[in-house]
């Protein structure tokens, strides 16, 4: 399915399970829509504690650090707009309370766009597929259908918090087992690396990170049909307006 164009989206919401998330699925895509002049915010469901086993921190350090790398790896291509709901890694359900946050999220950003994370399984690449990474997927697509538009759903959001009824335009869902779209990411990719070297707990101790992403980008440069030698990241377009 053909997206949007670019032209016609002021505003990108990108909800993701753990900090690096996005930088992983989507830096370089989202590196290409800031230099368009696309405001991007980001939202991360958890506080990242279960990652950076290798990292010589400990658990309870780990939030704390993960927030402030992710702060600097969007710094990297440009996004400053970072949210934290501060849900427990590895504990992740699509809960009542899960989308309602993030219908908050919604309605305060007012995206045309979202980008989030894929609510099915990949057998093929199992990585893609933690169970944090599905609930997010789960609850973002169910909030934005039905409830962010809905003036019946959560209505506190509206009586307490002003919140009105929004409708997102359409969903780029990252880590789909069976992408339509694929971005040319060959020019912003330092960029994607310098946001990925900035989450240094999850990252530093893998001194192949740059050709693994590559050879990632350039698998699925040739499953969308690009020349030989270039990279790209995949999605599913779901137009949901």
């Amino acid at each position: 399915m053909e997206p949007i164009a670019d032209t016609e989206i002021k505003r990108v919401l990108v909800v993701s399970a753990h900090p690096d998330d996005s930088d992983f699925g989507a830096s370089g895509t989202i590196a290409q829509w800031v230099k368009k002049g696309i405001e991007v915010a980001y939202v991360f469901c958890t506080n990242g504690d279960q990652g950076g086993e290798e990292s010589g921190f400990t658990k309870e350090e780990m939030p704390a650090i993960r927030q402030r790398e992710q702060r600097a790896a969007g710094a990297a291509i440009g996004v400053t707009d970072i949210t934290f709901l501060n849900y427990v890694d590895g504990h992740l359900e699509p809960t009542i309370e899960l989308r309602k946050d993030i219908v908050r999220q919604i309605r305060i950003s007012k995206p045309d766009r979202i980008v989030c994370q894929s609510p099915e399984r990949n057998w093929d690449r199992i990585g893609a597929s933690h169970p944090d990474h599905l609930a997010a997927g789960e609850a973002t697509i169910q909030a934005v259908y039905p409830d962010a538009r809905n003036p019946f759903a959560f209505t506190d959001l509206l009586e307490k918090e002003g919140l009105q009824p929004y409708r997102v335009k359409e969903v780029w869902v990252s880590g789909f087992a069976h992408p339509d779209h694929w971005v040319d990411i060959t020019d912003t990719f330092d960029l994607k690396i310098a946001a990925l070297h900035a989450h240094a707990s999850q990252t530093a101790h893998n001194k192949e990170l740059e050709n693994m992403v590559r050879e990632w980008g350039q698998r699925n440069a040739g499953i969308g049909g690009l020349p030989e030698g270039r990279i790209a990241e995949a999605f599913k377009i779901v137009h949901t307006a």
